[in-house]
């Protein structure tokens, strides 16, 4: 039905077309499995290549976290059960000034595109959830003259994930989506019938304990999208 993963199968077409579109302003898009139930890994996010995804089944690029998720992904399914996770994006070369900063900001944008997938449950980007719990002189960017950039300027760092005021402001956008357990589960649920009688239902079929590593491509590719949008939308901009 319409909660099929194969809905994404669309997408995914469309994304690979808005990706060699996007490369040609010299914008990538990677992404990955970043967590798995409690396993997670603290890769530095720009320095992950589709290489290092694309080595191990469960599209984690650290090696050792991805041997552990491979081990409990199986174990998952042996209990019967389900077990959701992390999907990290990083999106280097978008520049200045993509998104508005009311109703099209880029990261409302991007949330919307990222909920809409199935088992999406959760959108954060730059500090996240983390930020709320500091103060603003830990969270703020600060930026420092750079005559080694074009633009004479860099920021020193990237708390706001690359977007400020819903623009983009030439620093990577770095965001993440949280993917629930699946809700079919390979063993006995209760519930009641439609008489509102206790009963039990037991799920048939091929069901996966873990839809996260086949998330990372439906993620980048609905990034690749709502980026293109945006890089439309501002070459018919004018200020």
């Amino acid at each position: 039905g319409r909660s099929s993963a194969r809905d994404t199968a669309s997408r995914v077409v469309a994304g690979a077309v808005a990706r060699q579109m996007l490369a040609t302003l010299g914008v990538d898009i990677v992404a990955y499995t970043s967590a798995v139930g409690n396993i997670s890994t603290v890769t530095d996010s720009l320095s992950v290549t589709r290489a290092m995804v694309e080595k191990s089944p469960t599209r984690c690029p650290d090696p050792k976290i991805a041997a552990e998720i491979e081990k409990l992904i199986p174990s998952v399914k042996a209990d019967g059960d389900t077990v959701g996770g992390i999907v990290t994006c990083a999106v280097r070369g978008v520049p200045p000034g993509w998104g508005e900063p009311v109703f099209g900001k880029i990261q409302v944008r991007l949330a919307e595109a990222m909920m809409s997938i199935n088992a999406a449950h959760g959108f954060d980007y730059g500090m996240g959830m983390d930020g709320a719990t500091r103060r603003g002189s830990e969270v703020i960017d600060t930026w420092r003259p750079d005559p080694a950039d074009p633009r004479g300027i860099s920021a020193e760092t990237n708390n706001s994930g690359g977007i400020q005021g819903g623009i983009s402001n030439r620093e990577p956008i770095v965001f993440r989506v949280a993917f629930k357990p699946v809700a079919t589960l390979l063993r006995e649920i209760r519930t009641v019938d439609k008489t509102g009688q206790p009963t039990t239902v037991s799920a048939r079929g091929r069901h996966d304990p873990c839809v996260v590593p086949r998330a990372v491509p439906i993620v980048e590719a609905m990034a690749a999208m709502t980026l293109l949008d945006c890089a439309l939308i501002a070459r018919c901009s004018r200020l």
